[in-house]
Order: C-alpha cells, then structure tokens, then sequence
C-alpha cells in the first residue's frame, strides 16, 4: 500500500493520500480546481513556478468566443510556405526544428481535410457554447464582473477583396448563432474606434466579445476564490506520474505523494507528464509575443484583430497590449523579440496615434495540438488521471467550459457536450 502524505511548511512529508491533485495553476488549472471544489471534492492545486510570466497572466485578456473556425482549415496549407519564408511573420519556424515539428505539421495538415475539419469546427462551436455559459456561472459564483470588459472586437480588413476573402468564415458563425455585424464603411468602422488607418476600410465586428482586464488580476481572484474555499496551492514541479494500487504517485524532484485522482493541466509542459505514463500526444508549443504599453498609450474602445497581421491591440487597466503571432519552436530555443518590435512597429502605422515608448516585453508558451482542440478526457492507462490541455490560444476562453467538463468527469457525471472530439485516444 502506498505511504500516505500531506503538506506542512510549503514542503512534502508522508503522512495522507489526497483527494485529488490539479497539477499546473494556470487558467485552466485555476478554473478546473475550483469546479471540482463546488463538486465536493478536497482539492490540491500545484503550481509550476518559473521565471517567466505565465501565458494565463500574460495574454490578450480575451474572451474569444466567436473564434470558432480552428486554425487548420481547408486550403491553409497553401499559405505556410509563404508565411514560412519570412522568419518575422505571422507564423514562422526555427530552420534548425522543422525536422521535429515534421510529425506534428503532418497532422495539422491532415486536420485541414474538409472532414477533419468540420467535426473540429463542430466541437469547437460546443465548447464555445459551454463555455460562455460557465463564465457567466464562474463570474456569478465568484463575484468576478468588476473584472471583465464588454467592450467588443473588431476584425479589420485592407480592403473589399480581403473582406470578400473571409466572408465564409463570417457565415460559418452565422450557422453557429455568433452575432456580428459587417462594417463596409471607414464611417462605420470609426464611430466603434477612432484612430484607424484609412487603408482598412472593412471590419467585422462581434459585440458579444468580453476580455479580462488584466488576465493576470483575473487569474489571482480565481486564485482567491479557490483559497477562500478552503483550497490549497502550493508550489512544485511534478517530473513523473506513476500509478500505484490504490492511488497515482505524483513524483517530485527529491520526493513523491499520492492522491486518489490527478487532473493534468501544465499547458506546454502536460504532455512531458503524459509520457511517464506512456500516453505520447503530438503537443506543440505556440510561442506568442506581446508589449505591454503603460496608462494612456492610446484610447482604446474595443478589441482589435489584425488578423491577416496576425496580431491583436487589447486594453490592459489602462494600458495597451500588442501581441500575436505564431512561432512553433518548443520550449528551448531562446526568445526572438525582434517580433515583438515588428508587431509594435505594425500596430503604430495601423494606430498612428499609438504611443509605443515605455513597453514591456513578454514572450510565452501556448500549448497546441495538431486540430486546434484540446484533450479532456481519462488517461488510456490510467482512468484515475484526467487531462485537460491543448488549448492553444484559446486557454482563457474555454478555460470554464473545460473546468466543468473535467469535474463531470471526475465525479463520473455525464458532461454537457459531447467529448468525443476531445478524446485522448483520437492521436
């Protein structure tokens, strides 16, 4: 039988088995914990600390519910050669990891086949659903609203055959009850935000759209709330799972405990968790880049989406946050803020009143999966660990959705959606 555990002083002792264990305190983590807390469940919430900034503190602050199209669709295949020759674009890989990612843009591009990507574009609308609703449940429980903007997005576009380009992703939301409305007037465009350049002359906007604003303070009320309850968090790096009779043995660097369940939620770090069990998932990392602007940089009313720029201009407090783009090279190689400057240096002749001095840089790690969903689901090899990561870009959106989605499985209740599209067998 496994020796028990429990904590004291910020360290490990053996002494109990735990409920269950959400390793990774980002968004998904957070939310995750406390679902499972409003479930009944004793919740361990553990913390990877690092030097860097968590993507979950980081980001745009967005709630992107109307990006229901993933990322792989049919024909997209035709533009990465393009996007690929230039090493400051909006997507781009490192020459010396194309070989490693090889596997990995096989998949996506098999994911972009018309039938791949429908049942994608399908459960990618459910989860969209769900999880607008269980923000609005998470904000209730947590009395969070004073910490939202319902402010809006607008998606620019340079002209009519840009627009008449993505007008099929437009319809796709219709079909999907997104509500929007198609800008074809500079007129229309500034009286939602003055201070565009003329050459956008078309925009749709989604004024359902919500942000955080400041992911980071967001993330610290849940933090809150989940301690206020009764929930602990504490600070280790998990470096293997092992299941054990009657328990999983979570390993540390110098020690291990146990706990009845484990919910798996490191980001761009689960699937190194993953293989000690020996499930293997093709996990990629998305390497976004942001400067943070101070108070009074620009007035900004709403969410701004660059999108053939592959950028987006979101509020932060007061403050403006420049950040986008797509580097898929792993979790080693150094940082390359040469594409911050260059998302800075766009967003000024886009915004030409933008001030861009006294900027702080970011870069972070996004976990992606080769369809652009997540996986929620049990473990192949052991049912008692439940993974919950893959989300990409969309952590903070479906970061909710999915915490009620894991505590239903958890507590072996049928969830609300349909998961099959999440499962972790489909690799």
């Amino acid at each position: 039988m496994p020796r028990e555990v429990s904590l004291w002083s910020g360290f490990m002792t053996d002494t109990n088995v735990h409920d269950i264990v959400v390793v990774g305190a980002g968004i998904i983590g957070v939310s995750t914990a406390l679902a499972l807390q409003a479930a009944g469940r004793d919740v361990l919430l553990l913390d990877r600390k690092g030097d860097n900034a968590k993507a979950s503190e980081m980001n745009a602050g967005a709630f992107a519910f109307s990006d229901i199209v993933p990322l792989a669709t049919p024909g997209i295949m035709r533009k990465v050669p393009k996007w690929l020759l230039d090493p400051l674009g909006p997507l781009s890989i490192p020459p010396s990891y194309a070989f490693k990612i090889a596997p990995w843009m096989l998949r996506f591009w098999r994911s972009s086949w018309p039938d791949r990507f429908r049942t994608s574009l399908a459960a990618q609308a459910a989860l969209m659903n769900l999880s607008r609703s269980a923000l609005d449940r998470q904000v209730q429980a947590t009395e969070g609203e004073k910490f939202l903007r319902r402010e809006g997005q607008l998606q620019l576009f340079e002209g009519e055959r840009e627009f008449r380009q993505n007008l099929p992703t437009w319809e796709l939301r219709r079909q999907n009850s997104v509500r929007f409305e198609l800008l074809k007037s500079r007129e229309a465009i500034v009286d939602i935000q003055p201070g565009i350049h003329p050459r956008f002359t078309h925009a749709g906007f989604t004024p359902d759209w919500i942000n955080a604003c400041d992911p980071a303070l967001w993330l610290e009320h849940l933090c809150d709330a989940f301690k206020a309850r009764g929930g602990l968090i504490k600070p280790f790096e998990i470096t293997a799972l092992k299941s054990e009779e009657g328990s999983v043995r979570l390993q540390c660097a110098d020690s291990g405990f146990f706990a009845r369940q484990v919910i798996i939620s490191a980001g761009a770090w689960s699937h190194k968790l993953a293989r000690s069990l020996d499930d293997r998932f093709p996990l990629e990392t998305e390497r976004g880049y942001n400067t943070t602007l101070p108070d009074g940089a620009f007035d900004l009313k709403t969410h701004l989406t660059f999108s053939s720029h592959g950028f987006v201009v979101s509020r932060i407090n007061g403050g403006v946050r420049v950040g986008g783009a797509v580097e898929l090279g792993g979790l080693n190689f150094p940082a390359k803020f040469k594409r911050a400057d260059v998302l800075l240096n766009k967003a000024k002749a886009f915004l030409p009143e933008l001030k861009t001095t006294g900027g702080k840089q970011w870069m972070g790690f996004r976990p992606s999966l080769p369809d652009s969903l997540p996986i929620i689901d049990r473990s192949p090899k052991d049912p008692r660990v439940i993974y919950a990561f893959g989300h990409g870009h969309l952590g903070l959106t479906q970061s909710a959705g999915t915490a009620e989605l894991v505590a239903a499985l958890a507590t072996n209740s049928p969830p609300s959606i349909d998961i099959s599209a999440f499962s972790a067998r489909r690799f």
